[in-house]
């Protein structure tokens, strides 16, 4: 991120589970946008205080429980508006009638900054990630050396494998990745890095990915890069 970006995002890490929650910061409007509010809704209002900001959005990634359990109390306490796929909500089934439903390619704006929805499934079938100029949220999609499990409800590893060739192909070598858990050896990381050292990002075929990531992928944390595809089964 330059000096002249015109916006700054704070990242809390809060709850049992490494969870980041991240507050994005537009300058020109003093506007905050929260992304996966949850655990600890008073620290995360704090923040938003200290810094003048007033909460005007909160973004999900998707509806898991460690995301979205702060969900309620910040809307209740502040005007914001919710922001989702709409992949999401029907899988959720909750929040169906909200106007800020997207589809991937979105763009949110908040004050001067843009916000690019992607829609990467396969962790659930509406998950999102957010760019913003050279960085982008990427939930429970891609850990730094990581990636998102497939194996619970609305979980499709081909989906998954398809969201990280996209995401691997389709952004710069040095946008920054933020993901939704502190998983790995550094909170944050280029895709250049991921691309190098991500075991999910380093398959060329969808059924040796799948293998790997449901039966094979067995690693412990915080994760650690690795230089070369992992040997799978044919």
């Amino acid at each position: 991120m330059t000096d002249t970006s015109p916006h700054t995002l704070h990242a809390l890490e809060l709850g049992q589970m490494g969870n980041f929650i991240y507050i994005i910061h537009d300058h020109a409007t003093d506007r905050a946008a929260v992304v996966d509010p949850a655990w600890d809704v008073p620290s995360i209002l704090a923040v938003a205080e200290r810094r003048g900001l007033r909460i005007t959005d909160i973004l999900l990634t998707h509806s898991h429980f460690d995301h979205i359990n702060g969900v309620e109390a910040l809307l209740n306490a502040s005007d914001a508006q919710l922001h989702l796929l709409r992949a999401e909500a029907l899988f959720w089934d909750r929040y169906l009638d909200l106007p800020t439903l997207h589809e991937g390619g979105d763009r949110i704006r908040l004050g001067e900054t843009e916000i690019e929805i992607l829609h990467t499934p396969g962790h659930t079938p509406g998950s999102a990630c957010y760019r913003l100029g050279d960085q982008v949220l990427t939930g429970d999609t891609l850990f730094v050396f990581g990636c998102g499990r497939c194996d619970l409800r609305g979980g499709d590893p081909e989906q998954m494998y398809h969201s990280l060739r996209r995401l691997g192909e389709g952004l710069p070598g040095d946008t920054l990745i933020r993901p939704g858990h502190n998983y790995g050896i550094t909170p944050t990381s280029t895709l250049l890095e991921q691309l190098a050292g991500n075991p999910f990002l380093h398959f060329e075929d969808c059924p040796g990915f799948v293998e790997y990531r449901m039966h094979l992928h067995d690693r412990e944390e915080p994760y650690r890069p690795e230089s070369r595809p992992p040997a799978h089964p044919h």
